[in-house]
């Protein structure tokens, strides 16, 4: 793991000045954060497809009076919600995105934050994007009204930042989709869904001292050394899919030759150490960090549901000190710190849908475990988070605790759950419902198509938990 001083030291030049924004010496408490904020993306004019790392990191450098140009001539073009189509439409869609990202970090201040779906050059060692987000958009007071303007919040600074490899986007150079052809272009080849190297990457802000020397990733675990992983087979044999040409119903999805090479994670998983000063000196949590493949957009066997079940099934191994486990950088064994929070956009719900069948329940054995704090980990009880947006918000799939849901497709999937040993103070999941303060960050009919979502924001909602650590 390559530790990334240049890009905390370039990061910390930008907080010269900084006030009560700053970490406490001894704090009481700190917050954890998981926010996937969709910025792979686009949701505007054009197709997620057609970005690329580059495009967001000219995104994130534009500046303050940059931003207000192409928002006052978005303004102007826009009559009633419907927008003309002019050139810059997309680029000033994109700008109110991220502001409306950054307002919500502002109004809830985490300490501790992951940011999934944060695109980054795929091997993490460039920082212009999360660079630019800190220096033009946390650093910048935004809007609680959006595009309205007006109750400025305070701005908010990180002096630890980390980026992190991906798999997303990094050619396989095998034909992991079976349709006869191996394309460099073709996200479904690639060791991780995406379609450049970089996409749908991860990336950690930090009040307190991330211990990079201590960091350990786990990018190239393979997914066959970890117990119980199985190489899904064709199962849907009914005609309702196409079989490639080749195979036929119950072969192995992928090759032998495939099956002992390709990564368990699709991203990367992550054990981040969080250095928190204390009266007794330093109190180390560990941030666990993921953000599985989605559960969907199977073809004729269940491969994204076994790999996400395998995702989340890993922390269940790592946290109770499994010895198969290995990471990048060779050093066998499983969890032995303290305390840990697991982070990020799981895309599996341990209470509701493909999470509860057996054969994929990867999810439900992490948040079972003991170490795993019960209370915060399952929906009902007194420290679930929740918030008043998701239970106005319609429950068409049928959700049995809907006020825990975390995203607009009706599911408890983003997770900041600490472990069992941690005090929890508080948790919440933030989603203004109509007529709550801050709405326009979620919903605003003006913006793209639909006027919610990614357009808006994110299909994702802000999850926390606050810790005592004095």
């Amino acid at each position: 793991m390559k530790t990334k001083l240049l890009a905390t030291l370039i990061a910390s030049a930008l907080l010269v000045g900084c006030n009560s924004n700053d970490a406490e010496q001894t704090p009481e408490q700190v917050k954890f954060a998981s926010f996937n904020v969709s910025f792979a993306h686009d949701g505007g004019a054009t197709a997620d497809y057609d970005q690329s790392y580059d495009q967001w990191v000219q995104y994130m450098s534009y500046t303050l009076d940059q931003q207000n140009e192409f928002i006052a001539e978005w303004k102007e073009n826009n009559n009633e919600g419907v927008n003309n189509g002019y050139p810059n439409e997309n680029i000033a869609e994109r700008i109110i995105q991220i502001r409306n990202i950054a307002a919500i970090i502002q109004k809830n201040r985490p300490d501790v934050l992951l940011l999934t779906e944060f695109n980054n050059d795929g091997t993490g060692s460039d920082y212009a994007a999360l660079q630019g987000f800190q220096k033009n958009y946390l650093s910048v007071p935004q809007s609680l009204n959006s595009v309205d303007g007006g109750d400025l919040l305070e701005p908010i600074h990180y002096p630890f930042v980390q980026n992190y490899a991906t798999n997303t986007g990094l050619h396989s150079e095998m034909d992991l989709n079976n349709d006869g052809k191996i394309e460099p272009s073709n996200p479904d080849d690639a060791m991780g869904f995406g379609f450049y190297h970089g996409h749908y990457a991860f990336a950690l802000m930090s009040k307190y001292e991330i211990d990079t020397a201590n960091t350990r990733t786990f990018q190239h675990f393979k997914r066959k050394d970890l117990p119980g992983a199985v190489n899904p087979e064709i199962n849907v044999c009914d005609g309702s899919k196409e079989i490639p040409e080749g195979m036929a119903c119950g072969d192995t999805w992928f090759s032998a030759d495939e099956w002992n090479v390709i990564p368990m994670s699709s991203k990367n998983h992550v054990d981040a150490p969080i250095i928190i000063p204390n009266k007794d000196g330093n109190k180390v949590i560990h941030a666990l960090l993921a953000h599985p493949t989605p559960m969907g957009f199977n073809t004729v066997s269940d491969n994204n549901k076994h790999r996400n079940s395998d995702e989340n099934r890993f922390w269940h191994e790592y946290i109770k000190g499994g010895e198969t486990i290995y990471d990048d950088a060779g050093t066998q064994g499983g969890f032995t710190g303290e305390s840990f929070v697991i982070m990020g956009d799981l895309n599996a719900d341990a209470e509701f849908g493909d999470a509860t069948d057996a054969r994929f329940d990867g999810v439900y054995e992490l948040m079972n475990d003991s170490r795993v704090h019960q209370a915060v980990a399952h929906v009902g009880h007194e420290f679930t988070p929740e918030s008043t947006g998701a239970v106005a918000e319609n429950n068409d799939k049928g959700h049995p605790y809907p006020e825990a849901r975390t995203a607009v497709f009706g599911s408890r999937v983003d997770y900041a759950v600490p472990s069992a040993d941690l005090e929890v103070l508080n948790t919440g999941v933030y989603w203004q419902a109509e007529n709550e303060e801050g709405r326009l960050l979620f919903n605003d009919s003006r913006i793209g198509k639909y006027g919610n979502s990614k357009e808006v924001s994110s299909d994702h909602r802000f999850v926390w938990s606050t810790v005592k650590v004095n």
